[in-house]
């Protein structure tokens, strides 16, 4: 639970003519997880009694409040290519939305958390309104597609950036920007506690807590059907091979689903995998993404929010990730880094492993993880990179969005009352 400082609470407490309103939209799992502690520190504020909260959103931001008027899933696609192919149900949810929030829906301010492609076409229409907009998660712009600032300066009034360099380019391009750190930094302790998370995820699996001994291995396929369908197959393969290359050892690998609708395929492959070699174990979890990885020795993982995830849990881990090959010819047009992975981009330089495309293979993959398992020095080094990392990522993100939201909602209420 977020408190709020009773110095920070007088700001905003006021009598409304008119109960306040926000709608916000978040596009997929990952947006939901950063989302849901601001509606939480919103509802903690006195002068945020009774505020409307609607628009799109998973179900942590459901739990806190937020009314979900369209599924999150239409919006959960990566890649040119898996966009186009949503493309018309996508571009009818924004009409639809759009249309809501310039007339009955009129919000006093709308956030926007990440979904860019989304979000910003969105933001654009309701600035120009007159709707202040308010956009949590920059997008990438340090990395590719550079010349999305110029629609960012039309679109957005305040940029909120979790991470401490961006707000210089924001600055540089006259947008208003906050760094904001990332929540995951102050929901993720600064030390793991694998034997307690051994034995939380034991109760999980109903299965006596020395089966969880040896090495684990958390592997995170991703949190979308697309990943799974191009990404899963080859961990799959790459756990049968490890298995094989440590032949006698003691290995757990554990899988936390991100979604419902991701555990038919995942039961497949593991059905498939086990069909080739009985022995191996391979635990499925609903979710719990945060114990298997506090639990692990070592994670393999799909490109995305979760690489940081693992890095905050100072988990030595191999980046691994697959799309079409038109979305790949795209991206590697507008790319201006050498990596993709978050924990390599924040620390400047190849901390952890990233095989990609075709360099994802069984046996690539498999030699990454034998590094990282035959090496506790190097292990440790990186721990202490990833530990750095925490602390420049830890502020209480929660509390100065939802601080940036209600400023802007009790600055529009002053204008219509008058002093």
């Amino acid at each position: 639970m977020i408190l709020l400082p009773p110095q920070r609470a007088a700001l905003f407490d006021s009598d409304w003519l008119v109960l306040p309103k926000l709608a916000c939209v978040a596009g997929e799992p990952s947006g939901d997880l950063l989302a849901a502690p601001v509606l939480c520190a919103l509802n903690q504020m006195p002068g945020m009694a009774g505020l409307e909260v609607y628009g799109i959103g998973g179900p942590r931001m459901q739990a806190e409040g937020l009314r979900s008027d369209w599924p999150m899933e239409t919006l959960s696609v990566r890649g040119y290519v898996e966009a186009i192919r949503q493309l018309p149900a996508i571009l009818k949810l924004r009409r639809e939305l759009i249309a809501n929030l310039l007339g009955e829906g009129r919000p006093d301010v709308y956030l926007g958390i990440d979904a860019p492609d989304f979000n910003l076409g969105v933001e654009l229409q309701l600035r120009k309104a007159g709707i202040p907009t308010l956009h949590l998660v920059s997008p990438s712009i340090w990395a590719w597609r550079a010349g999305r600032i110029k629609k960012i300066q039309q679109a957005v009034e305040r940029m909120l950036c979790i991470f401490p360099f961006e707000t210089e380019i924001y600055d540089r391009a006259g947008v208003a920007s906050t760094y904001v750190g990332h929540p995951l930094a102050s929901d993720i302790p600064e030390e793991p506690n694998i034997e307690q998370a051994r034995k939380r995820v034991a109760e999980i699996l109903s299965i006596p807590k020395d089966d969880l001994g040896g090495k684990v291995i958390a592997v995170l396929p991703g949190s979308r059907g697309s990943e799974i369908e191009l990404i899963a197959p080859v961990f799959f393969d790459t756990m049968r091979l490890l298995a094989d290359r440590l032949k006698g050892e003691k290995l757990q690998f554990l899988i936390p689903i991100a979604t419902p609708r991701l555990r038919a395929p995942l039961e497949r492959l593991k059905a498939d995998t086990q069909a080739l070699n009985p022995d191996i174990s391979i635990h499925l979890l609903d979710g719990e993404a945060d114990a298997v990885l506090e639990a692990s020795d070592v994670v393999l993982i799909a490109s995305g929010t979760a690489t940081l995830q693992a890095a905050l849990w100072k988990k030595p881990m191999v980046i691994s990730y697959k799309v079409p090959w038109l979305t790949a010819q795209i991206m590697k047009r507008q790319g201006y880094m050498p990596y993709v992975g978050l924990p390599n981009i924040l620390c400047g330089e190849f901390v952890v492993p990233e095989l990609l495309q075709d360099d994802a293979t069984p046996e690539k993959l498999t030699n990454a993880l034998l590094a990282w398992l035959n090496n506790p020095t190097k292990v440790a080094e990186l721990k202490m990179r990833f530990a750095k990392m925490h602390e420049a990522l830890r502020r209480p993100t929660g509390l100065i969005v939802a601080e940036a939201v209600a400023q802007i909602i009790h600055s529009g209420h002053q204008k219509r009352v008058g002093p």
